[in-house]
């Protein structure tokens, strides 16, 4: 197989594309590095493709691998034969390989080797043949044999219809065949093991869908409701079509004597060996795509969490809401150092409403807090109502943010915090985050495993390891693209820049806390176990405020210094310039890029980059992102009605709708049918986590706690 053409096929590239970016990855490049700083050999491949490229690239070559295993092994047998040998090399997947493989792989012990440690070979072959014109009895006759164990004739010839059924279940256009024909018209069905048990599992008690058309959110929740033995869940085939099918196959003429057997055998090969063996191959690969849709939509998800626009220069106050143990509260300055912490007591059992409101008064005057950023969780209500009781009584307007805290438990307790906050208990270190991922929700976002971040479907029962390796390459890219000050950027998130491992990112923390702040990206030479290549990877993506040089302050790389100076020079301009942001409108001063590229020994791509970078040096590509909803009011469940139209921000998206909240602590679902006027195949070509949007309440049923959303009929333009 040619894997460079097969990728340019699938990612509807150029081959040359392909070609380069294979390249460049074999060479150890990273895929931020490579999408921003190599675009000109791979014709601007964005990172989204190159991670696609990347994960087919390993999949190719471990089946190219794979083919020569087997063949290696078919013929060290001396099976091989040039037919076979064909079919085997332009197999496209690891399914076809097996397939082909099967009859030639090491078996155990099965009743077909039995059969055949009997001798009863010779007697498949003339029942499977059709070669006999006197009854099977008469046959296997011949094939009694006490020593072996075969004391009947009804035992010679199960033995050899043993042979036969597995052969039969051995041949791969066989099972090319059956599989196809499952997947085209098999059924999935699911029904209770106890169907008066009440469970989340109740749309699935008696449930049927087409093999072709089922949906991966379903495929997903029918296989947490077998794990959880809430279900039974199975593959229905079309037996009778098959059946057919193998008949037509393998008996090639009507004996009377053979059919019969044949018929039976077949039967019996189909219902024991390769129906089952069919109905896992599809349930796995019904788990896999579900899966892999699952891991794009929890991706697309979590880029936008992620890059969801800081607020700053504002003093933000956290609230980690609770009942019993109180409400946690720290104050943070607009860099992120946490001021002050304290514990007040507004909810129940201690109602210590006038108390917490006069320390938190206080807290804003001595700190000058600007807002306060409330976590979602239990006796978040009852502290909505305190911070808007006490906005009022102020002289100074502050706003209220409603933060999503899922994963600030699981950061709270984690090693890291107990690190960044060693004095601290898991409550204030909750309320620091709580303060600190409203100001940038990146840098305080990475430090939490991302599947903890509250953004996917059904994560915990995916592949953990091809979803952590994905969740990475979405953090990794979403912290390159934003980039980071190397003189106060934590370990946390200097571990995600290209080419800097987690021992390198404490390296460079340490570095800074021993030698003061870094002058220079050049200095990054100086840190331990940073050497030349990792230096390439990441140098571009670090940005130093202030340094000696103005340029390491945007997201032109080292390698093109010398071509931005002689730029700046061309122009007449001079790096102070650069510095003073006294660049804007320079690319109307360039005529020709090609000419220009060319005179500075630069390709026409990065020209064009390095003088959009001096247009706004550092550039925070979040800023083009919905702004979080600032509030001042309460809303509850009960104001509800239907027909409100309410501005909300998009939580959570899944395959069937997207959740959005309103401000009332219960988010309501937007399901698909809703999302716009026009037909979608997915929520996300529609909206995405961080969209804010205007939403009409359809229903509310405070009992069971549900909210129903439309957004048809309301203007809501996709950012």
């Amino acid at each position: 197989m040619d894997i460079i053409k097969k990728l340019a096929q699938e990612l509807q590239i150029k081959t040359g594309q392909a070609e380069a970016a294979v390249k460049l990855i074999d060479e150890g490049n990273t895929i931020p590095f490579i999408a921003r700083y190599r675009k000109e050999a791979t014709g601007s491949l964005n990172d989204e493709v190159l991670r696609n490229l990347h994960e087919r690239l390993n999949y190719l070559r471990n089946l190219e691998e794979k083919k020569q295993q087997a063949l290696a092994a078919i013929e060290e047998q001396g099976k091989l034969t040039d037919e076979l040998k064909a079919q085997i090399e332009a197999a496209e997947t690891m399914v076809v390989v097996e397939d082909l493989y099967r009859p030639y792989r090491p078996k155990r012990r099965t009743r077909a080797t039995v059969a055949k440690e009997k001798g009863l070979e010779p007697l498949a072959n003339i029942i499977s043949l059709q070669m006999t014109q006197k009854p099977l009895e008469k046959e296997a006759e011949a094939f009694l044999d006490p020593e072996k164990e075969v004391h009947t004739v009804e035992e010679a010839i199960a033995g050899a219809k043993d042979i036969i059924a597995e052969a039969i279940s051995d041949e791969a256009d066989y099972r090319m065949r059956i599989r196809s024909m499952t997947q085209e018209k098999g059924m999935v069905t699911s029904a209770a093991k106890d169907p008066e048990a009440e469970s989340v599992y109740e749309m699935y008690y008696e449930f049927s869908d087409r093999v072709a058309k089922i949906a991966g959110h379903r495929v997903l929740a029918l296989n947490r409701g077998e794990a959880e033995k809430i279900l039974t869940v199975k593959i229905e085939a079309p037996e009778e079509e098959i059946l057919r099918y193998l008949n037509k196959q393998v008996i090639v003429k009507k004996n009377p004597y053979t059919t019969p057997v044949l018929q039976d055998t077949i039967a019996d090969s189909y219902q024991r060996l390769i129906a089952p063996a069919i109905e896992r191959e599809i349930r796995n690969s019904l788990t896999e795509m579900a899966e892999n849709g699952a891991i794009r939509v929890f991706g697309k998800n979590l880029e936008q969490l992620l890059m969801q626009p800081s607020i700053v220069n504002q003093v933000v106050l956290g609230w980690d809401p609770a009942f019993r143990t109180g409400c946690k509260i720290a104050v943070v300055d607009a860099t992120g150092k946490v001021l002050d912490t304290t514990v007040v007591y507004p909810t129940a059992p201690q109602n210590k409403v006038e108390e917490a409101k006069a320390v938190i008064k206080n807290l804003i005057e001595k700190y000058h807090v600007t807002l306060i950023s409330l976590g979602n969780g239990t006796a978040s209500r009852e502290s909505e109502m305190v911070i808007v009781e006490l906005l009022k009584e102020l002289r100074e307007p502050v706003q209220y943010v409603i933060v999503n805290e899922a994963g600030a438990s699981v950061y709270s307790a984690s090693k890291l915090a107990t690190e960044e906050f060693p004095n601290f208990d898991v409550g204030q270190r909750s309320a620091a985050s709580m303060a600190r991922r409203l100001q940038d929700p990146l840098a305080e976002l990475v430090k939490i495993d991302p599947k903890s971040i509250g953004v996917g479907q059904y994560q915990h029962d995916m592949n953990q390891k091809k979803l952590s390796e994905a969740l990475s390459g979405v953090v990794e890219d979403c912290v390159n693209k934003v980039g980071v000050d190397l003189n106060t950027a934590s370990a946390s998130l200097l571990e995600y820049i290209s080419g800097v491992s987690k021992a390198v990112a404490k390296n460079i923390v340490a570095y800074r806390e021993e030698n003061g702040r870094f002058e220079s990206r050049q200095q990054l030479l100086k840190v331990a176990k940073l050497g030349p290549k990792a230096y390439e990877q990441c140098a571009g993506f670090t940005r130093i405020i202030g340094g000696k040089n103005p340029l390491d302050a945007t997201a032109v790389h080292p390698e093109s210094y010398r071509a931005a100076e002689r730029l700046l020079e061309k122009l007449g301009y001079g790096p102070k310039d650069l510095a003073s942001g006294n660049l804007k409108g320079i690319s109307g001063k360039i005529q020709d890029y090609k000419k220009l590229a060319e005179e500075l020994g630069i390709g026409e791509i990065t020209l064009r980059d390095i003088v959009k970078e001096m247009e706004k040096p550092a550039r925070d590509p979040r800023e083009d992102m919905p702004k979080p909803i600032l509030r001042s009011d309460v809303l509850e469940m009960k104001d509800l009605t239907p027909g409100m139209v309410l501005k909300g921000t998009v939580r959570n998206v899944i395959d069937f709708g997207a959740f959005v909240d309103i401000g009332v602590h219960q988010d309501g679902l937007v399901h698909i049918s809703q999302i716009c006027d026009k037909f979608i195949r997915h929520p996300l070509e529609a909206v995405s986590v961080g969209d804010v949007v205007d939403v009409k309440v359809m229903s509310v049923d405070p009992a069971k706690k549900r909210i129903q959303l439309t957004m048809k009929g309301i203007e809501n333009k996709k950012k």
